[in-house]
């Protein structure tokens, strides 16, 4: 039977990758829980806190910054040639990491001037490490796309238990050396992940695609491209992994450092069921700019496998969860987490959405979807957390995927609606691939568009 099974699996590619990328989850998830563990016993609280806002601080700059080359990736990478496909990984690598740095310096500088609780980011170390942190983050990011776009969920999943396993051997080594402060979290959570990164970049694309590797000649004819991305798919992930990059910065702004380690260490036990549904939607995504035929349910059913067993043992014994870190973490975060576990639902509704309509070409309605649940989520965390504490960051973030979900059903009664007037309209939006034209198609064109300008 389970030999059956795995013929099964491999031949469908939507579970397959789903699986992969959902494994990468899982181990992420696993062994960041252990790499936390050991932070926390180990290292302050008063030093852990400013660590765990600093690298809260580099995602949401690297968020802000990475100009969408990810999904860029996933769209445009299936069936283009050999040299195109360098020149658009190489673009998408270097204008990512430059952006993001650049980002981070100006942040450095502007943030601590505006909030006293971020006064650890002032001095040129911390500008430093914040660099560091954000263009780490950024290369995964870029680079977990690009595995997907491929459809090679085992080659990501490789790259990142590497990553993970080398925070948990730093953190042993920097400890070992006699460095106990905010500094031997911050560099063995930052140098593994960069020189994974670029051990990748080096030796690993070449086996992705034969014969490629990412170049930086040809930057010019990508801009457009750029700048496309930059307008559609980065607008869209701004708004859609906007809520969780900046929660723990507000908690930082409005609560202080110490706080936003009870928040953080019980919204990375709850990352593990949030991380489910974009990867899924991810793998979604990916099958349908490749030409294949998936549907949502198919999408849906595989959250719900995956998600379903965890979330009913967090809310169960999510106190005991945190109690492992110490007993000041489950009183403090206990409430937040179980408040986390119900809005994985609404959220997957939302990220399983975008992911639909992404494909269909409907960029305005994934944007307006992600805009609601962002502002309702980082208004409310706003107002709730002085009254409520780090609870009120959770309470925040359930309205605001709750109200996404209330909005897809909204959408989806209109549709059917739309449909039992009109059973014979056409639809009007569609995906590249099946409209006829495959990003490699267009990409030829432009091509030849452009030889032609320039005689």
């Amino acid at each position: 039977m389970l030999i059956t099974t795995a013929r099964r699996l491999s031949g469908d590619s939507l579970a397959w990758n789903s699986l992969l990328i959902m494994a990468t989850t899982v181990c992420n998830g696993g062994l960041g829980y252990l790499y936390w563990m050991l932070a926390a016993r180990t290292v302050p609280p008063y030093q852990v806190g400013p660590a765990t806002a600093l690298i809260s601080a580099a995602t949401a700059v690297s968020m802000i910054a990475n100009l969408g080359a990810g999904h860029m990736f996933i769209q445009r990478l299936p069936g283009i040639d050999t040299g195109t496909w360098s020149r658009v990984v190489g673009a998408g690598l270097f204008a990512g990491s430059v952006a993001t740095a650049a980002t981070a310096a100006v942040t450095a500088v502007v943030v601590p001037a505006l909030s006293g609780n971020f006064a650890f980011l002032a001095g040129p170390g911390a500008t430093a490490a914040l660099i560091a942190a954000a263009v780490a983050v950024t290369l995964t990011t870029l680079l977990d796309n690009l595995y997907v776009a491929h459809r090679a969920g085992r080659g990501m999943l490789l790259r990142n238990v590497a990553v993970a396993a080398g925070k948990i051997v730093a953190l042993a080594g920097v400890l070992a050396a006699g460095f106990h402060g905010a500094m031997a979290v911050l560099l063995s959570w930052t140098l593994p992940a960069l020189l994974i990164s670029l051990v990748t970049i080096v030796a690993a694309l070449g086996r992705l695609r034969p014969g490629a590797r990412a170049r930086l000649t040809g930057l010019r004819a990508e801009l457009p491209h750029l700048r496309a991305a930059l307008t559609g798919h980065h607008l869209i992930n701004l708004t859609q992994a906007g809520p969780a990059a900046l929660l723990p910065v507000l908690v930082t702004a409005r609560l202080g450092a110490d706080a936003n380690a009870h928040f953080y260490l019980a919204w990375m036990t709850a990352s593990m069921l949030f991380m489910v549904s974009p990867a899924v939607a991810s793998a979604l995504y990916a099958e349908r700019t490749n030409a294949s035929p998936v549907t949502v349910t198919r999408a849906a059913v595989v959250v719900a496998a995956v998600v379903g067993v965890p979330a009913l043992v967090l809310l169960a014994g999510g106190d005991l969860v945190l109690g492992l870190f110490s007993t000041a973490y489950a009183t403090e975060g206990g409430t937040l987490l179980r408040i986390l576990v119900l809005a994985a639902l609404p959220d997957a509704v939302a990220n399983l959405a975008v992911a639909h309509w992404r494909s269909r070409g409907e960029f305005r309605l994934c944007r307006r979807l992600n805009l609601i649940r962002a502002v309702t989520c980082l208004v409310l965390a706003w107002l709730l957390l002085p009254t409520h504490g780090v609870t009120g960051a959770g309470l925040a973030w359930l309205a605001g995927q709750t109200a996404a979900a209330l909005l897809v059903a909204a959408v989806a009664l209109t549709v059917s609606a739309g449909r039992e007037r009109c059973p014979g309209a056409p639809e009007t939006a569609r995906t590249v691939s099946r409209s006829g034209e495959t990003w490699a198609e267009r990409d030829r064109k432009a091509g030849t568009t452009t030889a032609a300008a320039k005689q």
